[in-house]
């Protein structure tokens, strides 16, 4: 054996091969990565840009579609709640053309009697008291009257 062979199976010369041969894969796969990377990348943005161009295009359509459908929705609780406006009120025009309802309500609201009945008004005690008030401002003159509505109205709005 020579000085060859025993450097070929030496300690520092396995090493020294590994080491190399180490190198030269990682340099390889590097190289690999980087043209994968840079092939990967250009697709990457011509899929992104065609994404964000159709994003774009379809933004538009999307939220007309999206106002449509909710004017569609407003309009169906219109129609819904017409409906039943007019359902009530045909009801009301049925019982207003019974004789028997309709001399209810005259008698009610009219305070209408028949011949012969007695009618009764009953007086809340606060309208009374009220009324009091409103002799106390029957003996001022009339423009302090009107100066104490405006200073009412003035107060409410604030």
């Amino acid at each position: 054996m020579g000085a060859r062979d025993r450097d070929r199976f030496s300690t520092a010369t396995r090493l020294r091969l590994l080491g190399e041969q180490t190198a030269a894969r990682v340099y390889r796969s590097q190289t690999k990565r980087q043209a994968r990377r840079s092939r990967l990348t250009g697709r990457a943005a011509l899929l992104v840009l065609v994404l964000c161009t159709m994003i774009v295009a379809l933004a538009y359509p999307m939220r007309q579609y999206v106002t449509q459908r909710a004017q569609i929705s407003d309009l169906q609780r219109q129609k819904q709640q017409a409906e039943q406006r007019v359902e009530q009120l045909r009801d009301l025009k049925a019982r207003w053309q019974d004789d028997t309802y309709a001399e209810q309500e005259i008698r009610r609201r009219l305070h209408y009697v028949m011949p012969g009945e007695t009618g009764y008004t009953v007086v809340d005690p606060g309208t009374a008291r009220q009324s009091r008030a409103d002799l106390k401002a029957a003996q001022r003159p009339w423009y302090a009257n009107v100066w104490d509505g405006v200073d009412k109205s003035d107060a409410s709005d604030q």
